[in-house]
């Protein structure tokens, strides 16, 4: 049986491009990085991506001189009922048992997280987030979504997506409002915000309105110039998102908002955002602080590894 309080963690951040490890010592409350490795990932070939893991791991475990937990942060969801990875970026697991031949191959136990979950709960336990009551990690990437943490432990919910508000559904008078399509979505279904407000969302929507569909940055840099069609682009990109976060605020109630992916880059977003967010809500009801991440890049990983030591020690006799 694992130690429920061992030396370290490894948290593995998976990506449709990228699978890195970073293996923490753990000095009481903190977790102190001492490894970090990327890899390619093999993302057609399940056995050569559980290979890559284990290459991973076991050079982790010689650089934390022990057999360490392993948090992964895995991108799309698991199937409630079977188990099984579904909505990933990574085609080789879809439809896959994952947890089960990871565990027969490092031989020990493994903590399996979404993606954005993982971003979250780094934030919200030494992050920009910490110490407060509850807290939202969003992520503005190449998708939407995110996760849900109160009194710094994450809160996945009865099918575990607790936090994907990137699949709730564009509002019909926002779509009339500002004239846009309903976008077809990886997850079958169509009008997901995630397809409007992601990264790849925002320049669909600079396409749409005549423009050349020019990169989330390129948009903001022109907008700062006044270009009109930009201008336009980061107005209804700031509706949008406003709407969404409003909704956020009334069913979740979060003391903060971490902002997380490409996105959180561009300035404008905490400076404009609050408005946009006020604007669809009701008097009374004060929008949270939205904050810039702690972490940044390596929220993923370690947020991973702060899941396997929550779920080691709840599990714990």
């Amino acid at each position: 049986m694992m130690n429920p309080d061992p030396h370290g963690y490894h948290g593995i951040d998976i990506g449709g491009s990228k699978i890195e490890l970073v293996a923490f010592a753990a000095d009481g409350a903190d977790l102190r990085e001492v490894f970090r490795e990327r890899v390619a990932t093999p993302g057609h070939d399940f056995a050569l991506f559980i290979d890559a893991i284990a290459g991973l791991v076991q050079r982790g475990d010689a650089a934390l001189g022990s057999v360490a937990p392993v948090g992964i942060g895995m991108p799309g969801v698991i199937d409630s009922a079977t188990g099984r990875q579904i909505s990933s970026n990574v085609p080789a697991l879809n439809g896959r048992l994952v947890a089960p031949p990871l565990e027969a191959s490092l031989q020990r136990k493994v903590i399996i997280g979404n993606d954005c979950q993982c971003f979250a709960l780094s934030e919200a336990d030494g992050g920009a987030a910490d110490g407060l009551p509850t807290m939202f990690g969003a992520i503005l990437g190449t998708g939407a979504g995110g996760g849900y943490c109160a009194d710094g432990r994450l809160q996945r919910g009865f099918n575990g997506v607790a936090g994907e508000w990137g699949h709730w559904s564009l509002p019909a008078e926002l779509a009339a409002l500002h004239g846009l399509p309903m976008v077809d979505c990886p997850c079958g279904r169509r009008g997901c915000l995630e397809r409007y407000v992601s990264g790849p969302g925002m320049s669909m929507l600079h396409l749409h309105f005549g423009g050349d569909g020019a990169t989330p940055m390129a948009i903001a840099a022109r907008a700062a110039m006044h270009d009109p069609l930009a201008t336009r682009t980061l107005a209804v990109h700031l509706d949008l998102l406003g709407h969404a976060f409003s909704c956020l605020v009334l069913s979740l109630d979060p003391h903060a908002i971490v902002l997380g992916g490409g996105l959180s880059q561009l300035p404008h977003l905490y400076q404009q955002l609050p408005a946009s967010i006020q604007r669809h809500l009701f008097p009374g009801v004060r929008v949270p602080a939205i904050l810039p991440p702690w972490f940044g890049d390596a929220g993923g990983a370690r947020g991973a590894a702060l899941l396997a030591r929550q779920q080691l020690k709840a599990s714990a006799p």
